[in-house]
């Protein structure tokens, strides 16, 4: 019987054990430069068409006279060109 308490407690604390060092590993592979990730991954940019925060870099962009538009999709990008036409033409 004493036998099986110490190996159960073996495996207690083996299996305590793995677990602690696969999490260590898991949180290591989130630092970068042996620090802690303190950085934005990614900005929030607003759709000039449909006002829609959207993550910059899942976006489509357009770049008008030096200037870089952002869109959440390829149909605000050619709402947002159509409209640029239309300003065009009337003028």
């Amino acid at each position: 019987m004493f036998k099986l308490l110490i190996f159960i407690a073996v495996l207690y604390f083996g299996w305590k054990g793995l677990k602690s060092y696969v999490l260590k590993k898991i949180f290591s592979a989130n630092t970068v430069s042996g620090g802690r990730r303190t950085e934005i991954d990614d900005i929030m940019v607003k759709d000039p068409i449909c006002e829609v925060y959207f993550p910059k870099r899942e976006g489509v962009s357009l770049t008008v006279g030096g200037e870089t538009f952002y869109f959440c999709s390829v149909e605000c990008r050619d709402k947002f060109i159509a409209s640029r036409s239309e300003k065009t033409a009337n003028s």
